[in-house]
């Protein structure tokens, strides 16, 4: 592959880790309540539909895979760096544990919520690829956006909190997180279609997944 997938390879993996680091701030914006890896977090879902516009969705799938093994790392690498013994002078323990240690319970949310958002926004967009003849960026843009971020919302809230708050408020978490992306999505659509052309033409390359193998266990083909 080229650098320019290597690239955009390398950006997807970074936004996934630091949404997921800075996601242990909550912010509020116009009345609703999000985690401050909304701020990055959606740039996963732009790159995701690059990658799979450009390079298609075989090639998406490993970056989606990869990702997920880096933030796995991530956490295991932050779970044995909290659970060290601290030097005697320093004070930082509880804070280091409080931002960065996370509960099974989340972590299991999100990286399940991670895996069928993800493959489901690169699979709808593929797939509407084929059904509109490549016209129509952005509605395949919009539209995988809508399934896999809504997806990848409700399953989070789902497993995160279901049962920690009451149920009347779940939908609320729920619409909030999943309008907010959408939104996002849509003001960014301009710049996914400068670096769709960008790399298309630069390239060569403008994948139609005719014959795909769309099961995302499949890391080859």
């Amino acid at each position: 592959m080229s650098w320019r997938f290597v690239a955009c390879t390398a950006l997807f993996v970074t936004c996934l880790l630091t949404a997921n680091t800075t996601a242990a701030k909550l912010i509020t914006v116009s009345g609703v309540t999000l985690p401050a890896g909304i701020v990055i977090f959606p740039i996963s879902y732009i790159l995701g539909d690059v990658l799979t516009e450009v390079w298609g969705y075989a090639a998406a799938r490993r970056v989606i895979w990869l990702g997920f093994a880096c933030n796995a790392l991530m956490v295991a690498a932050v779970w044995v760096g909290g659970e060290l013994p601290p030097a005697p002078f320093w004070r930082g323990q509880a804070a280091y544990q409080e931002i960065l240690g996370q509960t099974p319970r989340i972590l299991v949310a999100s990286f399940l919520a991670y895996l069928v958002g993800e493959f489901a926004n690169s699979y709808v967009l593929a797939r509407l690829k084929i059904v509109t003849r490549g016209r129509w960026l952005w509605v395949r843009t919009i539209g995988s956006t809508i399934v896999g971020e809504g997806l990848d919302s409700a399953l989070f809230v789902a497993l995160a909190f279901g049962g920690g708050v009451p149920a009347g408020v779940l939908p609320g978490l729920v619409l909030g997180q999943w309008w907010v992306k959408v939104l996002y999505e849509a003001v960014a659509t301009p710049l996914t279609y400068a670096a769709v052309a960008w790399l298309k033409s630069r390239e060569h390359v403008d994948t139609f997944d005719y014959g795909t193998d769309f099961n995302p266990l499949r890391l080859r083909g």
